[in-house]
């Protein structure tokens, strides 16, 4: 199968390096795999991390379209030379200049994988834009992959393309997850109390912890309004903060900003490698975003045994059940929230119920060998179309 070449696109290489880790790595005992990306210097790094080769496309997030007509030009060129039996594209902007850079190149095998839709939250001629750059991506695709059940209903049900075109691959989920190095024996007690000591966070606390983008769309805003309200019922509540800050793309809110930067029980950890450590020193995960595909983090957690308050939205319902593994909320309700966290904080029976059946529930549907034995089975079927 080696003489099979693919090439990966994203369009920025945090996407390779979280979102699909290690895939390449994987995928490198089979095809000729490639990766495409923005930010250079980044790309050269999980390139040499994983052992494939790559290739720089200056792909934007926004919607800049002289730069997009320019990286569609050039990955269409780099296409031209290298002839690939497949392209396979992830995010939005590495979907509609891949795609249509490979369609106007001739690739045979055209593969699409949805993992999230921005568009789900925009309005007015913005959402118009999205939908159409939507629609065009997948007319030029061959086939198309959505992440969740959930996301492949709102495809169809918005007309974005037809059945027939689009499938879920195993039980969803990009990438599956890593049991082995996901795994709460792994974290040593030693390791634990160092983190915890350098955080400020004591035994007797409860620890709330939030993994991803500090952005709008994830429900920022929302937690942080909920975790100032739950502090008057008990002081010994901290929130736990990991990932980016992003102003320029969905912001947050100016005074929740302020909040996380000023009081005493939100603690912000910044972005971080491994959260393995920050997963072990928590008592409950919460993700109250407004939309997704399927998030990994989720996966991470309940395979860390942690209980997860979440958004009843597609991909986070697919992995929660409510009061199996975790707690559904309705998305951007800071009452339900609120309710949730005071619930999973004061019922031990109930917390140790949700940790008890988390692992399990991950390893039975989510094993990350089963979900890639499921893509390289498809890029076989189809390069030998």
């Amino acid at each position: 199968m080696k003489e099979t070449k693919i090439i990966r696109i994203t369009t920025v290489p945090i996407s390779l390096e979280k979102l699909l880790e290690n895939q390449a790595k994987y995928f490198k005992n089979y095809f000729n795999i490639i990766i495409v990306s923005s930010q250079k210097k980044k790309l050269n790094k999980i390139g040499n991390q994983q052992g494939v080769n790559v290739f720089f496309i200056p792909f934007t997030r926004k919607i800049t379209p002289i730069k997009d007509i320019i990286a569609t030009y050039k990955l269409y060129r780099y296409l031209i030379k290298e002839k690939p039996t497949i392209v396979h594209t992830q995010t939005p902007k590495a979907g509609i200049v891949g795609m249509l850079a490979s369609f106007l190149a001739k690739i045979p095998v055209r593969m699409h994988t949805v993992g999230g839709l921005p568009l789900m939250e925009s309005k007015g001629l913005k959402r118009i834009l999205l939908n159409y750059v939507e629609i065009l991506t997948y007319s030029l695709a061959t086939n198309i992959y959505s992440n969740s059940f959930g996301l492949l209903k709102f495809i169809i049900d918005q007309k974005f393309c037809k059945k027939n075109k689009i499938k879920v691959l195993s039980n969803g989920s990009s990438n599956g997850i890593d049991l082995n190095f996901f795994d709460p024996l792994k974290i040593k007690a030693k390791e634990r109390d160092q983190l915890m000591l350098s955080l400020g966070i004591k035994n007797n606390e409860f620890v709330f912890l939030y993994v991803g983008r500090l952005v709008r769309d994830k429900g920022i805003n929302e937690l942080v309004y909920a975790f100032k309200k739950i502090l008057f019922n008990n002081k010994k509540f901290k929130l736990l903060l990991v990932g980016n800050f992003e102003e320029d793309l969905d912001p947050l809110k100016k005074e929740v900003i302020d909040e996380i930067n000023l009081n005493p029980n939100i603690v912000y950890g910044g972005y971080q490698n491994d959260i393995r450590p920050y997963l072990a020193i928590s008592n409950c995960f919460v993700f109250p975003t407004y939309r997704e595909g399927f998030p990994n983090v989720i996966l991470q957690a309940g395979a860390m045994n942690i209980p997860c308050i979440v958004s009843n939205i597609n991909g986070c319902n697919e992995i929660i059940k409510d009061r199996i593994n975790g707690i559904l909320i309705a998305k951007k309700n800071i009452q339900e929230l609120i309710e949730a966290m005071l619930r999973i904080s004061s019922n031990h029976n109930l917390r140790n119920k949700l940790s008890k059946n988390s692992r399990q529930i991950i390893l039975k549907n989510f094993d990350q060998k089963s979900i890639w034995e499921s893509l390289k089975n498809e890029y076989n079927m189809l390069s030998n179309v």
